[in-house]
């Protein structure tokens, strides 16, 4: 049984048995959970699915959130990718609209996964789904994946945080990216290393990153960041595809990113105090959906 506070502990005992950590996750949380790996695979292809429903649903051009603050970006993105206009390609391009829906999904009151949280819930869909679509990756591997990502959370959760208010963005963001960059490494084959080192380096990435949500709501600049940690993910992921390690190990990181989070002033941690919140048009904004 693993106890997940340790990614070195995961890459191991993938190495010495010969197994993805997928697999060493699956058999564990069946055996932990008293059940059987075809009931935990069936429940993470329910998540699976929804992730799928929650990019459809934010596709909409007159999507708008509730506070009348976000919404309609997924579909103007779509409209660029679409055409062709975009600067990155088509599996880019089409990673970053899916970010964006499903996050206005989120924002809208619409059902998503909250991987690892409601306000990072776009990266690790529009990450491994666009990829799907991309390669033709079956979707067993895509759902196997996910066991992956959720083991790196685990560990992130019980060593540092992957809550905003504790953390930072970096938190959230940070680890969805870490999250999405170790699944997408082993659902295209890379070693049970390239995962931990894709982690390591989509943290150190954003590490430090603040939360500062425009009139306390998960949207500005929330939604955008989402589409923003994708990349990290894709980056992170191609270099530790490529043979490139991180020089600070992921546990070491890991760490680095809890002692920032604590140092971080209260203000830059989910309070809608600081950073963009606290500008001018941040205040406006803030005034506009809640009064005076």
């Amino acid at each position: 049984m693993f106890k997940y506070d340790a990614v070195s502990e995961l890459v191991a005992e993938a190495e010495r048995s010969g197994k993805k950590i997928s697999e060493l996750v699956l058999d564990d949380q069946a055996a932990v959970c008293e059940t059987s790996k075809e009931k935990l695979y069936k429940k993470m292809f329910k998540s699976f699915r929804i992730m799928q429903s929650s990019v459809e649903d934010g596709m909409e051009e007159d999507t708008r959130s509730v506070s009348g603050l976000t919404g309609g970006s997924a579909w103007k993105m779509k409209q660029q990718v679409d055409a062709g206009k975009n600067i990155c390609g088509s599996l880019f391009g089409h990673a970053m609209t899916m970010a964006l829906a499903v996050s206005e999904t989120n924002a809208c009151m619409g059902k998503i996964v909250a991987a690892p949280t409601a306000g990072s819930c776009g990266i690790l869909p529009a990450v491994l789904l666009s990829v799907m679509e991309e390669k033709n990756i079956p979707e067993e591997d895509v759902v196997m994946s996910l066991f992956t990502a959720s083991a790196l959370g685990l560990v992130i959760a019980n060593k540092a945080s992957i809550a905003g208010a504790e953390g930072g963005c970096q938190a959230e963001c940070g680890s969805a990216s870490a999250m999405a960059a170790g699944a997408l490494v082993e659902m295209c084959g890379g070693t049970p290393q390239m995962v931990a080192d894709a982690c390591a380096i989509a943290i150190k990435n954003i590490l430090g990153l603040v939360c500062d949500p425009v009139a306390g709501l998960v949207e500005i600049p929330c939604i955008k960041r989402n589409a923003m940690g994708t990349a990290n993910a894709f980056t992170a992921a191609e270099l530790a595809l490529a043979g490139i390690t991180s020089a600070i190990p992921v546990d070491e990181v890991i760490w680095a990113m809890k002692k920032v989070g604590d140092s971080m002033a209260v203000t830059l941690k989910e309070t809608g105090e600081g950073g963009l919140a606290a500008t001018p048009t941040g205040k406006a904004l803030r005034q506009q959906v809640f009064g005076e």
